[in-house]
């Protein structure tokens, strides 16, 4: 019987910059289908997070929450890019096939993951984003897996 860890991370960002410096380091760590759940309330740095990790991937486009969309995908970096905002999914989940993003050679990153929790993999990174003050964040970091514990490893 192996022995699984079960550890959180905490990282303190205190500007737009530090979030964005979170997400190109979790990015440095890339791999195909990759998945990233994001939640905190309105305003925490999630959107920011993604703009990070996609100019990161080298997409240059404008990164903006994909709430009316649900759906963004951005095919012109080092890996596609499926950015999925779940806030107005409520019971239309099914219908759209979220869980097909998971393995399509790309990295997937969720914001509100929360709300469609039963349709994510066992396998992610879940990050919250908490607000502590107008400008810092804490951002607890939860991996499930031994890939996105040791990518939490190796970053902070």
């Amino acid at each position: 019987m192996s022995w699984v860890r079960k550890m959180n991370y905490k990282y303190t960002s205190r500007n737009e910059k530090d979030t964005i410096s979170l997400a190109q380091n979790i990015e440095s760590e890339k791999f195909p289908n990759m998945v990233i759940c994001l939640n905190g309330e309105l305003g925490s740095g999630k959107t920011v997070f993604v703009k990070g990790f996609a100019s990161s991937l080298e997409i240059f486009e404008n990164i903006t929450s994909p709430t009316f969309n649900i759906v963004k995908e951005y095919h012109n970096g080092e890996l596609p890019l499926y950015h999925i905002d779940a806030y107005r999914l409520e019971d239309q989940k099914e219908n759209i096939g979220i869980s097909d993003y998971f393995d399509k050679d790309g990295v997937t990153i969720i914001e509100w993951a929360e709300l469609i929790e039963d349709e994510l993999p066992s396998e992610r990174l879940d990050i919250e984003f908490r607000i502590k003050d107008e400008n810092t964040r804490i951002l607890i970091l939860k991996p499930h897996g031994k890939m996105y514990e040791d990518i939490c490893e190796s970053i902070l």
